[in-house]
């Protein structure tokens, strides 16, 4: 059956992380994706490289594309994508904020040319404001918007260390890609009209942080008291570490904290969420203990007194904890009906049954690399199933084949190799 997004032509423009993985998701929805690249590739194709022109990185932001490559600061190479407008549908779009009009490709100039055409800007901070034109990355936008702060973690000199887990902000800026891409095609589909759709890695990094940057008056009395002393700190010229504390105060939570926390076992860690009164009863069911945590009336983690006898509490139960094997405590707080799951690695994750029951790993065969295996669409779909159709392109696999779609015949396909407009 074909995808949601069968029919649809995406031209995209982009690289690195953010706009790669809103394309492969359009992609999986069955969208002809034709990833433009310049003649030697895009970056994350030459970076961490395992044979020439192939990362794994770039695989794996990149499955079912075709590769177009163009060398956009030549003319003829800027003709090539107005020539091929009129098959397009979508273009997307990362490159710094100055240069998609130095290279002819604004939404300006391709809209003119095809009205209804959705176009997509990806960009760090917005088309508007004193940072329009600067350049930026997952991690200086983790910095920006103040996830890096709530992260709350620091490194051996108290600098504020980044999420190493995943590039949070590019990879939810993909999703909204994906997101805002089936929106206007729907609007398109009422009114015939296409649109600019602006996303930001500041957006979404804010986004992800609604009730931190939740602005609620009537409720936010000791919140803006504590940031009134961060600032002070800040004027007084105070170390980061200093900054924290008097930002975090939620830390001293952890005091006592025997609900929501990873437990080390005998040979690992499990980990365990409760977030109600139900649950919190069966946690303590599981654990064999009366001591209540920061669910007792009377916590009060400043008490020296009350934070001594908690941590004394806790670290019983800790060394409790550690006797047993992961798999005997996950019967224990199964059984109780406690929230848990042991602690694994994403290397292990595509063989875990739970992952394979689900259907979520795909095995594909790219053309210079072989046999691989990845994590598949985000969705299912009943109806119109999502499928990844192929590996990652290899760079300028499909030049030929898309500039015959733009009209362009043998003869001066040739013409444009030779100039090196097009590889």
């Amino acid at each position: 059956m074909p995808g949601p997004l069968n029919g649809i032509k995406v031209l995209e423009f982009t690289q690195i992380i953010a706009g790669p993985y809103g394309c492969q998701n359009l992609a999986d929805m069955g969208a002809e994706v034709i990833k433009v690249e310049p003649p030697e590739g895009e970056p994350w194709r030459q970076f961490s490289q395992f044979m020439p022109n192939e990362a794994k990185y770039f695989q794996s932001l990149n499955r079912g594309k075709k590769s177009l490559v163009l060398r956009l600061q030549d003319e003829s190479a800027q003709q090539v994508v107005y020539d091929l407008l009129p098959q397009i549908d979508v273009v997307v779009i990362n490159y710094r904020p100055d240069v998609p009009a130095r290279l002819g490709i604004d939404y300006d100039t391709l809209s003119e040319l095809k009205p209804n055409l959705i176009y997509v800007d990806n960009t760090a901070w917005g088309r508007r404001g004193p940072w329009a034109h600067r350049p930026g990355y997952d991690i200086v936008a983790q910095s920006v918007s103040g996830l890096m702060a709530a992260e709350g973690k620091l490194d051996k000199n108290g600098s504020p260390r980044q999420i190493t887990s995943t590039a949070i902000a590019d990879y939810g800026t993909g999703v909204a890609i994906a997101w805002g891409v089936c929106a206007a095609l729907y609007h398109r589909e009422r009114t015939g009209e296409g649109q600019l759709i602006e996303s930001t890695l500041l957006n979404t990094a804010l986004a992800f942080q609604g009730s931190s940057a939740f602005d609620l008056p009537v409720a936010d009395a000791a919140v803006h008291a504590r940031m009134e002393r961060v600032h002070q700190l800040q004027e007084l010229g105070a170390p980061y570490a200093e900054l924290l504390a008097a930002h975090n105060p939620q830390a001293l939570l952890t005091v006592g904290n025997i609900y929501y926390r990873v437990y080390s076992t005998k040979d690992g860690a499990v980990t365990i969420g409760a977030l109600s009164p139900s649950l919190f009863a069966k946690v303590r069911a599981a654990l064999d203990t009366e001591f209540l945590g920061f669910a007792d009336p009377e916590f009060n983690p400043l008490d020296p007194e009350w934070s001594a006898k908690a941590t004394r509490a806790v670290d019983e139960i800790e060394e409790r904890v550690r006797a047993g094997t992961t798999a005997e405590w996950l019967e224990i707080f199964e059984r109780n009906g406690v929230p848990c799951g042991p602690l694994n690695f994403a290397e292990d994750m595509l063989d875990d049954p739970q992952v394979q029951a689900n259907d979520i790993p795909v095995s594909l065969e790219h053309e210079l690399s072989g046999p691989q295996r990845q994590v598949g669409p985000l969705l299912r779909m009943s109806k119109t199933p999502l499928i990844p159709r192929s590996a990652s392109p290899v760079l300028g696999r499909h030049t030929d084949e898309v500039l015959r779609l733009a009209g362009y015949d043998d003869a001066r396909i040739a013409q444009l190799r030779e100039s090196g407009a097009v590889a």
